[in-house]
Formats: structure tokens, C-alpha cells, sequence
């Protein structure tokens, strides 16, 4: 166990700055402060929706964005000149790997032809708010690299990245719709059992 004398509360933030990965101090206001924030955020929706869903295949899917999401928040906590040092950032081969991802589900659940109204499923209504935030998450990422440059490949994979929990928690819809016709079927074929 952790010494009891550490405390979490360093006081470095009481004058609205704080440090970025790549040391510099800054404004709590500052747009990377913002960004990466918004990623924490995003970050914490992610977990919620993995707690509430049950398929493997989803929750696997989220695990590695996850892990995606402390790349992208170490990449919007350097500055432009510090992105280089990192040892690994978010780029192309990631955001192939969120392309066909969104393939296999879209194959296997096929698209929506109408708005999708959330709330079938408490997973997929989670999934949802997720997706809503990585696209606030997207809009915050694209007013920075239009500000200091640097991430481009990153915008990209949050662009992709929506899409991917879009189908997701169509997936997720469909699974609880197919469970409750199921769900329907059994209690019919009970009542009627039970009625000679």
C-alpha cells in the first residue's frame, strides 16, 4: 500500500495553471488544457458504457480505445515541438484499425435508415453519450490544429473513432431487440404450456 503521506492535492493549480507533459506551465483555460480535458471526460463515458455492456466483442473493441485515449491525451499535453518525443502517437495504422472495425459490425448489423433515438438498452444509451463526447472531443481536437498544427492523423481517428461507437450501439440496439422478441417468444410458448 502507498505511503499515507502522499497527498493528492499538490496546490500547483490554485493560480488556474497547471504543467503540460512537456513541462511548460500554462492556464487551466489554455486549448490543449481543454482538449485533453475533454478526452478525460471521454475517457470516463468509455468505462461506464464497457461496466453496463455484456458482449465480449464490444467491450473488447473498447479496452483498445482506451488505451487509444491515453496516446491522443499525452499528444494534446505536449506542445508542437515535444510531439516528437513521445514514444508512441496515433496515426494511420490505428485509424485503419477503427475502419475495419466499423466494417465488421456494420456487416454484421447493417446501418440504421432513420434517426436513431437512444435509450433501447442501458449499454447502447451509454455508448451513445460517449460518442457525443468524442464528437465535442473531435470539434475541440480540429480548433487546436488549426491553432498550433500537429494533429492531424488525430482528427482523423476521432472522426473515425464516433462512427465506430455509432455502430456500436446500433449493435447493441439490435441485441436488445432480438432479446426482447426472444424474451416475447419463450413467455408465449410458456403461457401456452401452461393453458391445454
Amino acid at each position: 500500500m502507498e505511503s499515507s503521506s502522499k497527498k493528492i492535492y499538490t496546490g500547483v493549480g490554485d493560480k488556474g495553471e497547471t504543467r503540460l507533459l512537456s513541462g511548460e506551465m500554462v492556464g487551466k483555460d489554455d486549448s490543449r488544457v481543454k482538449t485533453y480535458g475533454g478526452l478525460d471526460e471521454f475517457q470516463s463515458h468509455l468505462g461506464m458504457a464497457r461496466s453496463l455492456i455484456r458482449e465480449e466483442s464490444v467491450r473488447n473493441v473498447l479496452v483498445t480505445i482506451q488505451e487509444d485515449i491515453f496516446v491522443a491525451s499525452s499528444e494534446l499535453a505536449s506542445t508542437p515541438e515535444a510531439l516528437n518525443r513521445l514514444k508512441r502517437r496515433l496515426g494511420n495504422e490505428d485509424i485503419s484499425r477503427l475502419e475495419r472495425r466499423i466494417d465488421e459490425f456494420t456487416a454484421l448489423y447493417g446501418i440504421p435508415r432513420h434517426f436513431v433515438m437512444p435509450g433501447k438498452s442501458p449499454d447502447s444509451a451509454a455508448l451513445h453519450i460517449a460518442r457525443a463526447v468524442c464528437r465535442r472531443c473531435e470539434r475541440l481536437i480540429v480548433m487546436l490544429n488549426k491553432a498550433t498544427g500537429g494533429y492531424d492523423e488525430l482528427v482523423v481517428y476521432f472522426n473515425r473513432l464516433s462512427d465506430l461507437l455509432f455502430i456500436l450501439a446500433w449493435a447493441l440496439e439490435i441485441n436488445a431487440v432480438v432479446k426482447d422478441v426472444v424474451s416475447d417468444l419463450i413467455e408465449g410458448e410458456a403461457r401456452k404450456g401452461n393453458h391445454p
